[in-house]
């Protein structure tokens, strides 16, 4: 097919930039530090992931049947295999189209990506944390891959004959699996609303506490030891991520720093609610956000 006019493929991005910044405030304030093509391919990313997300979350989906929710993630795949060899057949095709072109990628984590929305239509609990590992790696750990290309690697590392280009998908998929296990720990409360625990029963076991205690939105000791190991869980895979960030391109250590301390402070946020996420909703204010960028932009600087 044709490819849509620059100005059209301008607007493209731009509705991308907006659904980001509505949907993703904390990871859009990231994205903004990055120089404007990079940007660019990252909303384009995200909005590629929302729409992923939403064959099988969107309020629309809820009501709709297993049968039906595998068949749009088989036209889903068809789709984005035919994105990949590029077939553009609309604005998002577009921007995904010019993505691709300017930061080659493999085709792999999309797929797999897609793989975690497939759990979701017949898993609704986590017999063991390997379970939601496996999970988290396909909903949030692609995100890492998918992203990794566009950041870039710092040259200084690359331009010596005699040196080995480093590899961060592992870092990569380290930050994509804390974001998921935070979102995990702060989305308790809406997720058993679905019927959904995501927390492994393993752990629930552990400590003591029953599905029915989760169901009920039961706040005792149990509860708060069981958060509290599963607080320590998602800061070592951040821990983890924060290894491979130091080779990343320039223009992009600042704003994975930034978008890493700020996630991970919904993690401090769900401590400041006595882990309480039944009732509240941890989030990092705009206050605590500004204040961190130069803290991060600081971290940014060292290798």
């Amino acid at each position: 097919m044709m490819p849509l006019a620059a100005p059209d493929l301008d607007a493209a991005f731009e509705a991308c930039r907006r659904e980001t910044a509505e949907w993703a405030k904390t990871f859009y304030l990231g994205t903004l530090l990055l120089p404007p093509a990079k940007r660019r391919a990252i909303w384009a990313i995200y909005v590629w992931c929302r729409r992923t997300d939403e064959l099988m979350d969107s309020p629309e989906a809820q009501s709709r049947p297993v049968a039906e929710l595998a068949e749009r993630l088989d036209r889903w795949e068809e789709k984005t295999r035919a994105l990949f060899n590029g077939t553009v057949e609309n604005d998002l095709d577009a921007v995904m189209v010019d993505t691709l072109e300017r930061f080659p990628q493999d085709i792999q984590p999309y797929l797999d990506m897609i793989e975690g929305q497939r759990m979701d239509l017949t898993w609704t609990r986590y017999p063991r944390f390997d379970d939601l590992k496996l999970y988290c790696y396909r909903v949030a750990g692609t995100v890492g891959l998918m992203t990794q290309g566009v950041m870039g690697v710092d040259g200084a590392y690359t331009s010596a004959p005699w040196s080995d280009r480093p590899d961060t998908s592992d870092a990569a998929v380290a930050l994509g699996i804390a974001n998921q296990l935070t979102n995990i720990l702060r989305d308790v409360g809406e997720d058993r609303g679905r019927g959904r625990i995501y927390l492994p029963l393993e752990d629930l076991e552990r400590f003591g506490y029953s599905e029915d205690d989760l169901m009920a939105g039961r706040l005792n000791s149990a509860w708060c030891e069981l958060m509290q190991f599963q607080l320590k869980r998602a800061r070592d895979w951040f821990a983890r991520s924060e290894a491979g960030v130091r080779w990343l391109s320039r223009d992009a250590r600042w704003p994975v720093w930034t978008s890493l301390r700020l996630y991970r402070g919904i993690l401090d946020a769900i401590e400041r609610v006595d882990y309480d996420v039944f009732n509240n909703r941890a989030y990092v204010g705009k206050v605590s956000k500004l204040l961190d960028l130069p803290r991060s932009f600081v971290l940014a600087q060292a290798r």
